[in-house]
């Protein structure tokens, strides 16, 4: 069944804005979120490919080096999934709500599960990411310490 009248169609359009907003908020997370993973990946086959020409003294920092980027790629992959799936719940929410509308609200709690899976898949990429950056912070900090080891001083 359709909306009475264009009063409907404006409430129905409103309603559909608020999953349209925090799609665009979930496309920039996920753009910063790829970023992340690019440089990680980055800075992973450099460390790789200095492990090939080190000394044997050298190996065991970088073989921790590389560790530690490893678990932060894992977080940076779990927050690119929570945001797609955010993402997709959004769409979900934003689909469901004109189908709700043009079925004559007939799908109860539809829409409002997915809005909250969404928001929920948000919680987790900004906890996922959160983590990220205090690895990143430490892994920056220990390789510092090392570099200033190395060159006989120490701040």
């Amino acid at each position: 069944m359709f909306p009475a009248d264009n009063l409907d169609h404006y409430r129905i359009l409103s309603s559909m804005l608020a999953p349209a907003l925090l799609m665009a908020a979930t496309g920039s997370l996920l753009i910063s979120a790829n970023n992340r993973l690019a440089r990680v990946v980055d800075r992973l086959r450099s460390l790789v490919g200095q492990l090939d020409g080190s000394s044997p003294q050298h190996r065991p920092e970088l073989e921790l080096q590389i560790s530690r980027h490893r678990v932060r790629s894992k977080h940076v992959l779990r927050a690119c999934v929570m945001l797609y799936v955010s993402l997709g719940c959004f769409v979900g929410t934003s689909l469901a709500l004109a189908v709700d509308a043009f079925s004559g609200f007939r799908l109860g709690l539809a829409p409002t599960v997915l809005a909250v899976a969404g928001v929920l898949g948000l919680l987790l990429a900004s906890f996922f990411l959160t983590l990220e950056v205090v690895l990143a912070v430490r892994n920056f900090s220990a390789e510092l310490d090392l570099e200033m080891t190395r060159r006989g001083r120490k701040d």
